[in-house]
């Protein structure tokens, strides 16, 4: 045989080749564009304390001045950030407030942490102490910098 005669055939990939090769690639960029979106979002470790457990600055000085308002705020004190979530003043008892996670995103080398809460209202009906309440929660994070902004982000509960 000459080396002519040796011309292997080449052959078309069948539909059902291309249909698989398409979804591969379809799902590689799904995952790609998954990490892009997600990207940066870190999950702060954090733990609820106790009424007894809030350092005394925070209990004399920062839940006075802002235990009115609703928001999410951090302070340092003895090298540990607290986080504290409130919801302002309400006019009975029942309202409640629980941090359910934290996250630190960075955008454009700006840091911020998001501290999502679930917020719950006094059931219709129910008998309540008609006193100001100020539903608050106060949690040690394991962050090691105070971030540049703080979002807090509600879902009401029912």
């Amino acid at each position: 045989m000459s080396k002519i005669g040796i011309i292997k055939k080449v052959r078309k990939p069948s539909k059902r080749m291309m249909i698989i090769i398409a979804i591969i690639i379809i799902a590689i960029a799904a995952i790609v564009a998954g990490l892009y979106i997600f990207e940066g979002d870190e999950k702060v470790n954090y733990r609820i304390l106790g009424e007894t457990e809030i350092p005394q600055q925070i209990a004399n000085q920062v839940i006075p001045e802002y235990r009115a308002l609703e928001r999410a705020l951090a302070c340092v004190v003895d090298d540990k950030i607290y986080v504290i979530a409130s919801r302002g003043e309400k006019p009975t008892s029942g309202y409640e407030i629980d941090i359910d996670k934290m996250t630190v995103t960075e955008e454009d080398g700006l840091k911020t942490l998001m501290v999502y809460t679930v917020f719950r209202d006094p059931q219709p009906g129910t008998a309540l102490t008609q006193v100001l309440t100020y539903p608050l929660q106060v949690a040690e994070t394991d962050l090691t910098s105070l971030p540049d902004q703080i979002e807090l982000k509600v879902q009401y509960e029912e």
